[in-house]
């Protein structure tokens, strides 16, 4: 397992997988959840209990050809304007059937570029979520902050509405990468960022950098890793580029010629991630790292790491409600995502719904091995006791789903009884492993690389 011949041999190289920041994943979602359902969902959350909030602005001044997201581009206030009134109507429909008493344990402003809005706009929303429903005790509230579109007045304005953690996508440092990824932020930009949020009293700050970019090399992300840690993140993700240009059209933009091959993307990866070791980051999961300090270190030292649609967290909310156009949202009983079309979705809020267009209702099956696949991503472990304690499953069909994945990677994961673990060494190939508890058909959803 140590040499690359024996990764190939498992199909590290070859495999399409899913990221699994949900299961089933969304390419598996249909059109039986609809606004009704999704109102229903929202009615029968425990009253006085704590839930996160998504807030989607999926508009960008730029379209970074790299990007996979639903965003669109636009150089006038003008469809932001709008949007921000579409989503002020959307909370206020919100509201109206959020029982009573609950509060908010996480807030995440995403996109898109969600810092494009002006300070009026900002303060704007944040009052409008406020008067749906207040910040819980030891509440987080993070946004995604464009480097090239953040001022004083933008950070006085978020500060003020409570801001505790900013995110900052790096990518890569390198000039001819950005240029060719067509993402410009020089480091002098994402320093001065950086130290103005802390400036503003906000001491939490994550930031994104990519491996397996075209033209990308040891030394070129090296360097990178290097400026990045001068900054000292609280938090990193440090993502695999997911090239799809079937799916992302403005990837056809990127040669795919000068993308290297899943093997240096592993030495990609390995790199950088023996840098973030050195600085005596802390490894979460697959592919974050962050201090010793940082809450998702505590959490994960605690077994109480979770997995969610923006990778790992500590939040502990049973319930995640997506507001803007294309946002998911997850609940005890399945997930919900509204609309993608801008267009579609602010049609449907202004005739006094919501946009809910697809989703799924979880089976017990689904809950299990959503679970299962969960302890894997986080925990690199299976935890039979808590399984048989609380799901809906037999030691025996148990004991059948841990030999059929043991049978598929022999000699490779560990076991104990009903309990199966990734040793260190196997670990590239978590997403594999989690495959194999997975029961929907994979062949057509288009996954990105497993490394």
């Amino acid at each position: 397992m140590e040499t690359k011949t024996q990764l190939a041999k498992l199909g590290l190289f070859d495999a399409k997988v899913p990221r699994y920041t949900s299961y089933p994943t969304a390419p598996h979602f249909s059109g039986n959840v609809d606004a009704e359902k999704f109102s229903q969902w929202i009615k029968e959350i425990e009253p006085d209990s704590e839930i996160s909030l998504y807030v989607h602005v999926p508009f960008c001044r730029r379209l970074c050809w790299f990007c996979a997201c639903r965003t669109q581009g636009t150089q006038s206030d003008s469809p932001v304007i709008a949007y921000l009134e579409t989503l002020k109507a959307e909370l206020a429909l919100l509201k109206n059937v959020l029982p009573r008493g609950v509060k908010l344990s996480r807030l995440h402003w995403g996109g898109g570029t969600p810092t494009l809005l002006s300070p009026s706009m900002m303060r704007d929303l944040a009052g409008a979520i406020a008067d749906v429903a207040p910040f819980a005790e030891g509440a987080e509230f993070s946004v995604e902050i464009d480097p090239n579109e953040i001022d004083d007045a933008r950070l006085t304005v978020l500060a003020a509405a409570g801001m505790n953690r900013a995110s900052i996508g790096v990518q890569d440092f390198d000039d001819e990468i950005q240029q060719t990824i067509g993402r410009i932020q020089g480091y002098d930009v994402t320093r001065d960022a950086i130290e103005a949020i802390r400036a503003h009293g906000i001491d939490s700050v994550n930031a994104d950098i990519l491996f397996g970019l075209p033209h990308q090399s040891r030394e070129r992300i090296t360097e990178s890793v290097q400026k990045l840690l001068s900054l000292n993140p609280d938090r990193v993700a440090l993502y695999g580029y997911a090239h799809v240009p079937w799916m992302a059209k403005r990837q056809q933009l990127i040669p795919s010629d000068a993308l290297p091959t899943p093997q240096e993307r592993l030495e990609l990866f390995e790199t950088a991630r023996s840098l973030f070791l050195w600085d005596n980051y802390v490894e979460i999961g697959i592919d974050h790292f962050a201090t010793r300090e940082d809450s998702l270190a505590v959490a994960q030292k605690a077994g109480k790491l979770r997995r969610n649609f923006q990778g790992y967290t500590d939040d502990r909310s049973q319930v995640l409600i997506g507001v803007g156009a294309s946002s998911i949202s997850r609940f005890p009983q399945g997930y919900a995502q509204n609309h993608p079309s801008t267009g579609a979705h602010t049609a449907a809020i202004r005739d006094g719904r919501f946009s809910t267009a697809r989703g799924h209702v979880f089976s017990a099956d689904d809950k299990l091995r959503g679970r299962i696949i969960e302890m894997l991503m986080c925990n690199f472990a299976i935890d039979s006791e808590e399984l048989l304690d609380c799901y809906d499953v037999s030691r025996a069909q148990l004991e059948d789903m841990v030999t059929k994945a043991e049978t598929s990677f022999p000699g490779i994961l560990n076991r104990q009884g009903l309990d199966i673990s990734i040793p260190a060494k196997a670990r590239p190939l978590t997403r594999i492993i989690a495959r194999s508890f997975d029961a929907y058909d994979l062949s057509k959803a288009g996954h990105s690389s497993a490394i």
